[in-house]
């Protein structure tokens, strides 16, 4: 058994352990590439559940529980069996109870609700995401190649940026450069010129870019989810918008440098806000979340003020902060010592921000002729 794999196993264990259960059953597509080291268990990108469950019993039994249509491809393409896990193959049109019949009777926690009249069901996603969050080594290892992954295909599809394209345009150039790294564009977001201060989450549209382009993505791979935004201008930057993006690196530093072990999730973001309030920028954190922990979810966590969670190492946290007409955004990976940033993009303009006496490079606007 890989060690990826008995870490988790074990830790679910000790999770039916503390619940008092006699098995889990996994719905979620982010739970199915969790527990199987980044099996595929969706056909659509965008859905929460796929159409393959996962059950653990404290007996050890382990199965995968999907239709004859999903199988194959699982069994040849996800070594499926190589890794462990027992199939229970149903057929697509015969309604059969699948997950359900292997639990009837037990003592059952699912990631979500999990209908099921012949079992004792509690709802364990906290507790499962919490888990998702927690990276082993080799999570880690994908990480840190994901980030590198985002960060080059954002750099490539900005540099392939033209005034005269729309949004949709660019948006186009954001996903080909994330689907030939392997990399789904799981968040793509595309803003230009008045929309960039006008909307926090820009849908991309027809609208055509005349001077300023700011990119929102999130990739996936392996199920792992990775965060980074960048911003472009074509001439020279006003000085508000440079003002804007100056004050914007001041909360982001803030908020990586207080992305450390020991520290609440509640404390990182209040000392963000605080970096605002000293910025002539003073309530714009009301109006878009700061970001949070990801893992196999874009935000496993997101961010609140009564977020008490204590950080630990090898959690990542993709940090979003925004000011009318800039933004920031980076995954940063936890350690027993300074932050890192997974998302580097050294080709672009860095601004010098100070936090508790480090000083944090991050990324400026890129001007372009």
């Amino acid at each position: 058994m890989p060690p990826e794999l008995e870490i988790k196993l074990n830790r679910l264990n000790a999770l039916m352990d503390s619940k008092s259960l006699d098995a889990i059953v996994l719905q979620r597509i982010s739970s199915f590439a969790w527990a199987t080291g980044g099996a595929h268990g969706y056909v659509g990108i965008a859905t929460t559940n796929g159409p393959v469950q996962l059950v653990i019993k404290r007996s050890g039994e382990r199965y995968f529980v999907t239709n004859n249509i999903e199988a194959p491809r699982l069994i040849d393409e996800d070594a499926m069996l190589e890794r462990g896990w027992q199939p229970m193959q149903t057929h697509w049109h015969d309604g059969g109870k699948g997950a359900a019949d292997l639990v009837n009777g037990l003592r059952v926690g699912s990631d979500g609700a999990f209908a099921n009249a012949g079992a004792q069901v509690a709802d364990i996603s906290a507790d499962i995401s919490l888990l998702r969050m927690r990276l082993t080594d080799a999570e880690v290892e994908r990480f840190r190649q994901l980030g590198q992954l985002c960060a080059s295909a954002i750099c490539d599809a900005a540099f392939a940026v033209r005034p005269g394209q729309s949004e949709m345009h660019i948006a186009a150039l954001l996903s080909y450069e994330c689907q030939r790294r392997g990399v789904q564009a799981f968040v793509n977001l595309i803003a230009t010129d008045e929309r960039i201060f006008k909307y926090r989450h820009p849908l991309p549209t027809d609208k055509i870019l005349d001077r300023y382009a700011m990119l929102v993505l999130t990739g996936r791979k392996w199920g792992l989810c990775c965060s980074v935004s960048r911003l472009i201008h074509f001439g020279p930057v006003p000085a508000e918008v440079q003002r804007r993006i100056e004050a914007t690196a001041q909360v982001d530093a803030a908020l990586i440098g207080s992305s450390v072990v020991g520290n609440t999730l509640a404390q990182a973001l209040q000392n963000g806000i605080t970096a605002y309030t000293k910025s002539p920028f003073a309530d714009e954190w009301r109006h878009h979340h700061q970001g949070g922990l990801t893992g196999y979810e874009a935000r496993e966590m997101q961010a609140k003020l009564g977020s008490a969670l204590p950080l630990e190492a090898n959690f990542v946290a993709a940090w979003n902060p925004s000011i009318s007409g800039a933004k920031i955004e980076d995954s940063v990976l936890l350690t027993d010592s300074l932050p890192q940033v997974l998302t580097n993009t050294p080709e672009w303009p860095s601004i010098a921000a100070e936090f508790n006496g480090h000083i944090w490079s991050r990324p400026g606007i890129l001007v372009r002729d």
